[in-house]
Order: C-alpha cells, then sequence, then structure tokens
C-alpha cells in the first residue's frame, strides 16, 4: 500500500496545486472531454462560492468518470484547491494508481472498510484548513444507476465545520462507463454535470435529516435534465432495476 495520507502539508501546497492545475487543464478535461460529450449546467450557482474557505461539494457515484467529470466542470479557482477521497484498496495500493490519484484529484486514502477512522479525521482536518472536498455520500458506484441512500458523514462534516454543501447531479454517466464494465462505451455519449445553488443545514438540523435533504436536492438536478433531454430519471431507473431483479430470481 502506497502511503499518500501522512502529510496534511501536499493537500495545500502551492507547488502542488500548480502542478494540479496544470495536468488538469493539459492532460484530465481534454481527455475526458475527448472522450465524452460533456454539458455542463448552473455554473451560475457557483458564483457565489469564494475563491478560498471550505465547501464540500456532494453528487450521485454511479461511474468512473464521476470524479473526473466534476474535477473538470467546476471552475479552476475552485477545482485546483479541491480533495477528494478515494479508495485506498483501488487507489493507493500502487504508486502507478496513487500517483495520478493524488495528482488529478488531490486525493486522500480511505479505507472503505472502515472509513476516514484510519486517517484520524483527514477529512475534518482538511476542512478546517480551508480545502474544500469533493464526497460522494452513496459510499460506492451505484450498479443499476439509480441513487442509494447517503451516508450522513459529508452532512455532519458540514454541520461541524460549517462548510456549505454545493450539489452536483451526473446524468448519463451509468450509462457511458457502467459500474462492472471494464470499458466506457464509445461512440463520445452524452453526460450532463448539474450544479445547484449551495445549500446550508438549517438551525437544528441533524445529520441524518440534512443528508436526506441532500439526496433529495441531487435526484432533483439530476431528473429536471434527465427530463429535458430524455434520458432516464431516477424513479426509471429504480423501475427498471426492479424489474430486472424480479426477472433474475
Amino acid at each position: 500500500m502506497v502511503d499518500w495520507g501522512s502529510s496534511k502539508g501536499r493537500y495545500k501546497s502551492p507547488v502542488n496545486r500548480a502542478a494540479r492545475a496544470t495536468a488538469q487543464m493539459l492532460l484530465l478535461k481534454p481527455a475526458i472531454w475527448g472522450i465524452l460529450s460533456v454539458q455542463v449546467h448552473g455554473l451560475e450557482h457557483l458564483e457565489v462560492v469564494p475563491d478560498d474557505g471550505a465547501f464540500i461539494v456532494v453528487g450521485n457515484h454511479s461511474s468512473h468518470f464521476d470524479a473526473p467529470l466534476i474535477f473538470g466542470a467546476l471552475p479552476r479557482r475552485l477545482s485546483g484547491r479541491m480533495s477528494t477521497a478515494a479508495a485506498a484498496d483501488y487507489f493507493f495500493r500502487h504508486w502507478y494508481t496513487a500517483g495520478p490519484t493524488a495528482l488529478f484529484f488531490n486525493a486522500f486514502p480511505v479505507d472503505r472498510h472502515s472509513g476516514t477512522r484510519n486517517r484520524k479525521g483527514l477529512a475534518g482536518q482538511l476542512l478546517g484548513d480551508g480545502v474544500p472536498l469533493l464526497i460522494f455520500p452513496e459510499g460506492t458506484r451505484s450498479r443499476t444507476g439509480g441513487m442509494s441512500q447517503f451516508v450522513p458523514g459529508a452532512a455532519g462534516l458540514s454541520i461541524k465545520h460549517g462548510a456549505p454543501i454545493v450539489p452536483v447531479a451526473l446524468v448519463g454517466a451509468f450509462a457511458a462507463w457502467p459500474a462492472g464494465s471494464s470499458h466506457w462505451v464509445m461512440g463520445r455519449p452524452k453526460v450532463h454535470v448539474v450544479f445547484g445553488s449551495p445549500i446550508s443545514p438549517q438551525p437544528g438540523e441533524i445529520a441524518e435529516e440534512f443528508s436526506e435533504r441532500m439526496r433529495r436536492t441531487v435526484s432533483e438536478l439530476h431528473d429536471s435534465v434527465a427530463f429535458a433531454y430524455g434520458l432516464p430519471t431516477q424513479p426509471e431507473m429504480q423501475q427498471a432495476a426492479a424489474i430486472a431483479a424480479k426477472r433474475s430470481e
């Protein structure tokens, strides 16, 4: 296992940030935008997000394209500062996957079997230091494209550190590279990245309640664009998954 999480310094390093911005602009975004036909919605909602200070981006998770799409769609003033969790057993086992993951996404490793406990609350420490985070509250990629419940960790971090939530929905990413497939779909499939207005916890709102409100917000963002472009909505994907499961019984 490659240890990339022992020092907080690299997550805020100006040198690393400059290298990351260059890699994202010259390598990551052109590669993903060349593979997919990407349309970004709601960038005007991000104008209120300051250039400094912490925030948390949360979105639905159904494809290996998800993090690259979000990093590529965000303005560079925001994406260059952001960090994200990545599965230690998948992305940080070997240097040749750990290096690019750290470079492109400023990622920190998380043990999927014990959450962030093995990193001693590094996510909270980064937020406290003003480092924005990308978190997928479902915890793992959807196997059907439909959203599952959100784990309340992101909501708890938002409440504790006063970090606003930036909701984002990814529409079409599952069809472009479904979980379980070894390769993405050829032919530049259409994918939409949909940003919503930042939201914050309401007075007295507990993490579980805020987490559910976050999930509804992301689902509504997803379905508004999916319906407009003739793509499957969340209820339609859930229904299709239920029918498929019944047929396999």
